[in-house]
């Protein structure tokens, strides 16, 4: 028996279900999500109350530690390795209201518009733009599900099981959770699978000597160990592209929609946004600290693959907290592969006018599963790839996901401001100040980074002088 009709008398139930029956089998399953937590709003008790909360969470927190991906561990355990427990600890604390505040924004309008983000761009700014904002959203995200097959290949091959091995097996397991699922089942075990993201912060207590007075230090001093640089900002540029990703917008905002939260919704959405940020956080000054404290010093050019630093890393600390580190890695990839996927189908499937909803059976949503299913699949290939350099293509797609972002959030930013699409929930002044400082931010880091690279000498007598 469905959990809402638990609530109704039997007459009601037959009347009840005899109008859902009537709807598209996507839209059903989506009426009786919200028919179940309408009734469950009805009761007053604590116990039900914490029931709701739990109902209503999910796309925050799966967007936010997915965001923590097997790129993103990558790039956060070579960070470590690059620039030790200093600069980067204070940072990432900063980035936690910034990740929040980004998607914070997509929580309200997908609650008010019930529209996800490719849709709204698509209608509101028509086809060139559409398709602007669409081709940077299906290019990073084929770019980035390469990482996460770097992740799971790389993690999996310390258990010894050969790449094409673990590349076929999690590939099909993305696919079967987004084909045979609906909805609310494919978000509970999306969030269980999430978890296992928090192996990096137990991992801490392995470490030989405690860190906190480093920790600290770096805190106090907050410097650049050699100084700003072409890596630094390399690095710099990588970590941003980990933490705010155009992909995150797209996905949490059709996961809001999916979902079908509404207005009365938002501040569930915001507090699970905001539990997701502060996990993001603390996972990857995890693996900071983790890389920092055992690998420092023998990554001065950031040129050392994942592989390389997990066997230092097993060398510090032993081959049991490797082989976690290596387990949190595949989780890492194993969860984004399912978002970023998910994404893409969401995102293509709004912008053409296709079905869209993960409650879609496979016949009916041959459209909306087969890009993403693809892309899938051409990733997981190039990892395979004998001597790639897996380690560059790892920060060099987090570096191109931070160039694509500016464009991205300046429709979220647009779409926020625009009183024909989200009436009295616009962006207030403060909320615009923070959205297109961000905006700026990412742009001079950009440009600078350019520069490094195309003038290096002129890159320097410009560092000189700051």
């Amino acid at each position: 028996m469905s959990s809402w009709k638990k609530h109704l008398s039997e007459h009601e139930s037959a009347d009840v279900t005899n109008e859902l029956n009537k709807l598209p089998i996507d839209l059903r399953y989506r009426a009786e999500d919200r028919l179940h937590i309408a009734l469950h709003k009805q009761k007053h008790t604590r116990l039900s109350r914490l029931e709701l909360f739990l109902m209503l969470i999910g796309p925050g927190i799966l967007v936010m530690i997915a965001d923590n991906d097997a790129g993103g561990v990558i790039t956060y355990a070579q960070t470590g390795s690059i620039f030790g427990i200093g600069f980067f600890i204070p940072f990432m604390i900063l980035m936690l209201p910034v990740a929040y505040f980004v998607q914070e924004m997509t929580v309200r309008l997908g609650a008010v518009t019930h529209r996800g983000h490719a849709e709204m761009i698509w209608k509101r700014y028509g086809k060139f733009w559409g398709s602007f904002s669409l081709g940077d959203l299906v290019i990073a995200n084929f770019l980035t599900l390469i990482t996460e097959f770097i992740g799971i290949t790389v993690g999996m091959s310390i258990f010894g099981i050969p790449r094409i091995i673990s590349a076929v097996i999690f590939v099909s397991l993305v696919i079967m959770i987004q084909l045979f699922l609906r909805y609310y089942t494919w978000e509970r075990i999306s969030l269980f699978i999430a978890v296992f993201n928090l192996v990096f912060v137990p991992l801490l207590f392995f470490l030989p000597h405690p860190q906190i007075a480093d920790i600290l230090r770096s805190f106090a001093t907050w410097k650049i160990p050699g100084g700003v640089s072409s890596l630094f900002i390399y690095v710099l540029l990588a970590n941003l592209g980990t933490t705010i990703a155009p992909w995150m917008l797209f996905f949490q905002q059709s996961s809001v929609v999916d979902k079908g939260l509404t207005k009365d919704d938002i501040k569930f959405g915001q507090r699970d946004t905001l539990i997701g940020s502060t996990v993001m956080v603390i996972v990857a000054i995890s693996i900071i600290i983790l890389t920092g404290s055992t690998v420092f010093g023998s990554d001065s050019t950031g040129t050392l693959g994942v592989d390389s630093i997990l066997q230092i890393f097993a060398t510090k600390v032993g081959i049991f907290p490797m082989e976690l580190f290596a387990l949190g890695l595949v989780e890492a990839g194993f969860i984004a592969a399912i978002a970023i996927s998910a994404s893409t189908s969401w995102a293509m499937s709004e912008a053409f006018g296709w079905k869209k909803s993960i409650n879609l059976p496979a016949r009916e949503g041959v459209l909306f599963y087969v890009p993403s299913f693809t892309a899938l699949a051409v990733a997981a290939s190039i990892t395979l790839i004998p001597n790639a350099p897996l380690g560059y293509l790892n920060l060099t797609v987090q570096v191109i996901a931070t160039i694509f972002m500016p464009a991205a959030l300046l429709f979220l930013l647009l779409l926020l401001n625009d009183r024909g699409v989200m009436g009295s929930m616009v962006n207030k002044r403060w909320q615009n100040i923070i959205g297109f400082s961000i905006i700026g931010f990412l742009i001079l880091m950009n440009a600078l980074y350019g520069l490094s690279v195309a003038d290096p000498t002129l890159f320097g007598h410009l560092v000189g002088m700051l």
